[in-house]
């Protein structure tokens, strides 16, 4: 096997005993908050496979609040994340579950802010590596290792092709793409890995796109 740093033989630096319960769910916390743009009044939380078996004699609930509420996985802040979020009027309610899910580490997470809702599914690869594999019950994977745009868009016609227009002709390269929808016709869910930041310009150019519905912007770590 080849490694592409010392990080994926020793993992992250972290808080916590474990880099894919601890670490990793942290990170999958921190990617919602990123993903969602502010702090959630109510999240739920519903786990799955070792997640669900060392919850809390790994640090995994308090992880996943710790990223919830923006601390990285070295912030030492995540050993009183639950003090934390009740100091922030977060409330969060954790639920297990016996199902298996496509793999054993597995967090399935609803955030809610007035009118505003996201649901996402993250699994930890191990390492504190970790993959998104849906937003919104839209399939996708995406690892937050790299700035991205999460474009939803009317499954029509000419719509993929406008949107990687602007990205060429603003000289932004994609590292990696993926479009996924519910039914034909229906809203779809383009997910933009890309190798550089994009600025807010060319965001808002992407977003006057004829078709497009919602453009959210995810930085890399």
């Amino acid at each position: 096997m080849k490694y592409k740093s010392v990080f994926d033989i020793i993992g992250p630096v972290m808080v916590g005993p474990s880099s894919s319960h601890t670490a990793g769910a942290a990170r999958i916390g921190l990617l919602g908050r990123k993903l969602f743009g502010h702090t959630p009044d109510h999240v739920d939380i519903h786990l799955y496979g070792s997640f669900k078996d060392t919850y809390q004699g790994h640090g995994t609930d308090v992880a996943l609040i710790g990223g919830l509420l923006g601390f990285d996985t070295d912030d030492s802040r995540i050993i009183k994340a639950k003090e934390y979020a009740d100091e922030q009027n977060l409330h969060v309610n954790f639920m297990l579950h016996e199902e298996e899910r496509s793999h054993p580490n597995t967090a399935v997470v609803d955030l809610v802010k007035g009118d505003d809702r996201l649901k996402l599914e993250g699994i930890s690869i191990g390492g504190g590596k970790i993959e998104l594999v849906s937003i919104n019950d839209y399939e996708i994977n995406i690892s937050g290792n790299y700035h991205s745009l999460l474009v939803f868009h009317e499954d029509t016609f000419g719509t993929i092709a406008r949107v990687t227009t602007v990205l060429g002709n603003n000289e932004i390269n994609v590292s990696q793409m993926n479009v996924s929808r519910k039914e034909k016709g229906d809203i779809a869910l383009m997910t933009i890995e890309l190798d550089e930041e994009i600025s807010e310009s060319v965001i808002q150019e992407v977003e006057q796109i004829d078709g497009v519905e919602r453009v959210i912007e995810m930085a890399d770590d």
